[in-house]
């Protein structure tokens, strides 16, 4: 149910974000280059020059929300990088509060407004899907009916703007996957409308093909669902390459790249992937220098190292991993750390250290099970593993 509502925000949100530019063409053709301009500096990761950016925008166009909306999505991004740590939420809210509030002066003068209503509602579909990855589900739900239909008045208001189909296709495709992955679900959608899997794809490779504003989340959409729900990484790699391509230092973007690559079975390019991935971190770029970053790069290095049969570099890397993994588990323990120690009783268990083996084994017989790993435990507690 989480992801459903996760995903209701999350159409919420970009069908207003990215939809407008007809009115910004309008005024100048460097208003458009430059909100153009400064989103690209977000997803380089250039928080810094993005604020230079949005503040100069707020400043030439006092009155009109894009600059101050996309000063918010500075903030957001921080928080997609690190989505556990809290501390720039309430920076973001504020943020968000300031957009709707001036989108709410416009409305009292021109209640038809296409940009204040499209901002507002983007705005309140924001708050609402941060309150819902922070668990508070009665102020997400109170958002997401709020924002809905703000979002649709204003997307009749421009039904041929390429970017506005980026919502629509999120929401075509999640409302007819998700209740299938989900099926306790499917008694809600009554309230919802149905959703169309093929005509999202149809409607989010257009936008992230023709887009102005939105293609790159299109693009970040389509590479996530077909790694996730269609089980084609392959396809899921096209769009990954582009996204890399153009945002080389965007640790996301990065490090689904790495993932899909060992989900094709390409360890190898996997592996040189998230070197690449520990280097930045070990530089201090940002976005790479976290915890949970590192976390990732040592184990699919870890796990490369142990196929090549390097297997003392392979239990170094899971080591660090179960370090990480350690300092992050604080609710209940991951797949990082419970695979770790797995790797870790296995190398041991061919260097015939037996009670070292035993001892990783039993750890992980004290964690929460993750898919069957007390089972395979308890099997190499009574036999050893031997390759």
């Amino acid at each position: 149910m989480k992801n459903f509502f996760l995903i209701l925000f999350i159409s919420i949100s970009y069908f207003s974000i990215y939809s407008q530019n007809t009115k910004a063409q309008s005024l100048s053709p460097s208003f458009d280059s430059t909100i153009v301009n400064g989103i690209r500096q977000i997803y380089d990761i250039k928080f810094a020059d993005a604020e230079k950016t949005f503040k100069g925008l707020i400043a030439d166009y006092p009155q009109k929300p894009q600059g101050r909306f996309f000063l918010a999505m500075i903030d957001w991004w921080k928080i997609m990088l690190d989505p556990d740590n809290e501390s720039y939420d309430e920076v973001f809210f504020q943020k968000l509060e300031d957009v709707i509030y001036q989108c709410d002066q416009i409305l009292k003068k021109d209640p038809d407004n296409e940009e204040a209503l499209f901002f507002k509602g983007g705005s309140i579909g924001f708050r609402g899907r941060l309150r819902a990855y922070r668990d508070s589900w009665l102020k997400a739900a109170d958002d997401g009916r709020l924002a809905l239909p703000i979002v649709e008045k204003a997307s009749k208001l421009d039904p041929k703007n390429v970017d506005v189909q980026l919502g629509f296709g999120i929401y075509n495709y999640y409302a007819d996957v998700i209740p299938k992955e989900f099926p306790l679900i499917k008694p809600l959608m009554i309230f919802f409308p149905s959703g169309d899997k093929k005509k999202g794809i149809a409607q989010l490779t257009n936008v992230a093909l023709n887009g102005m504003y939105a293609k790159y989340e299109a693009r970040y959409f389509l590479m996530t669902l077909y790694f996730s729900y269609e089980d084609n990484p392959f396809k899921a790699e096209e769009w990954a390459q582009i996204l890399v391509k153009d945002f080389p230092d965007n640790p996301v973007f990065e490090r689904w790249l790495g993932r899909i690559k060992a989900k094709e079975g390409n360890y190898f390019a996997s592996d040189s992937i998230f070197k690449d991935v520990l280097s930045k971190a070990e530089k201090n770029t940002t976005g790479y220098n976290l915890v949970s970053v590192k976390r990732e790069a040592t184990y699919y290095i870890g796990f490369e190292y142990r196929l090549m049969r390097s297997l003392d570099s392979a239990k170094v890397y899971f080591e660090k991993c179960a370090k990480y993994s350690l300092e992050l588990d604080k609710k209940e323990p991951s797949g990082f750390l419970i695979n770790s120690y797995l790797y870790l009783g296995m190398i041991n268990d061919e260097w015939g250290n037996r009670p070292v083996a035993i001892n990783y084994y039993n750890k992980i017989l004290d964690l929460k099970e993750y898919k069957n790993s007390h089972t395979i435990a308890e099997e190499y507690l009574k036999t050893p593993y031997r390759r």
